[in-house]
């Protein structure tokens, strides 16, 4: 069940007061709604050594687990994929996706930590368990092993980590200032209510923050003079549709990797409800700014920095 409350509409603001990637959150107000768990603040803590002790790989991985009650510690993807557990961390490189590209990026400059946020090996749960025997793999698998360089996945515990996780960055991103109205999906899916705007108007401030990151045009279904008032942003390919539906928004912004054409979008234009979709990447790449900020103010003795990825793709016409 999702209970709204009726606070006064925000409209988005202008295209030219973007939200910065990198700068700091805007502190909330944990609020609660009736049937819901009640938002909290970002935990602080976690599992850590006392202060002045070195931090090692697992204590990182633990520190995440320790703060993410939502979280399966047995069934979780939240885990070490490559290097010694036990390896001191200094130095932390944070990045979307574990691609070659990034690993070689992190391995080149020395850094002892690569945490991603989708999988190394392209397969999204048991990706050792279940790497293909191709070159690449094999290739990308031996590189990593004789670097010693550590690659820690922090998926699950990010995509709902209270205030600064996914979907908040993402809308924060967008320039939407105040607190969803709804919560859906058990916090993946967000609603935020605007003044009303024709949906092409409104995409094209989201594709002027989106092409700070790669991504200068998003893709819109639906009538583009139809007002919309209440948006939905979610986590990744955590946004479904007919969620959005039922939270009572009348515009998705969803992303390509879950959401196909013929199947949620093509519901939702026969049921005359609009959709802006935009790429994976483009749209937790805030929430890969965050997870560096928060390393940096909650892990004593490991300095992060964020390697941008942003849209996976570029347009050619």
């Amino acid at each position: 069940m999702h209970h709204a409350r009726q606070p006064p509409r925000a409209a988005l603001p202008a295209p030219g007061l973007h939200q910065d990637l990198h700068r700091p959150p805007r502190p909330r107000r944990a609020r609660g709604h009736p049937h819901q768990p009640a938002l909290r603040a970002a935990p602080q803590g976690g599992c850590l050594p006392e202060q002045g002790d070195t931090v090692n790989a697992t204590d990182i991985r633990e520190h995440f687990l320790s703060s993410a009650d939502w979280v399966d510690p047995g069934k979780t993807v939240d885990r070490l994929i490559v290097g010694d557990p036990h390896k001191d961390i200094r130095r932390v490189l944070v990045t979307w996706i574990a691609s070659f590209r990034a690993v070689k990026t992190a391995v080149e400059r020395g850094f002892d930590m690569l945490i991603t946020h989708e999988p190394t090996f392209w397969v999204h749960a048991n990706e050792l368990e279940k790497m293909e025997t191709s070159q690449i793999a094999s290739a990308k698998w031996l590189y990593l092993q004789r670097s010693g360089l550590v690659v820690l996945r922090i998926h699950d515990a990010w995509d709902r980590f209270p205030e600064v996780g996914v979907p908040w960055a993402w809308a924060e991103f967008l320039g939407f200032n105040q607190d969803p109205v709804v919560l859906g999906a058990d916090g993946y899916q967000h609603r935020y209510d605007i003044e009303p705007t024709p949906l092409d108007s409104f995409a094209a401030r989201v594709a002027q923050r989106t092409a700070k990151l790669g991504e200068p045009m998003v893709q819109v279904v639906g009538n583009g003079r139809k007002l919309v008032t209440a948006v939905g942003i979610g986590t990744g390919c955590a946004c479904d549709i007919r969620t959005f539906q039922c939270m009572g928004c009348d515009v998705s912004i969803v992303c390509d990797d879950g959401s196909c054409y013929w199947g949620p979008i093509q519901r939702a234009e026969d049921d005359g409800h609009a959709v802006i979709r935009v790429n994976h990447g483009t749209s937790e790449e805030p929430g890969m700014a965050t997870l560096t900020q928060y390393i940096n103010e909650n892990l004593p003795g490991v300095k992060a920095e964020h390697l941008p990825h942003g849209s996976s793709f570029r347009l050619v016409g």
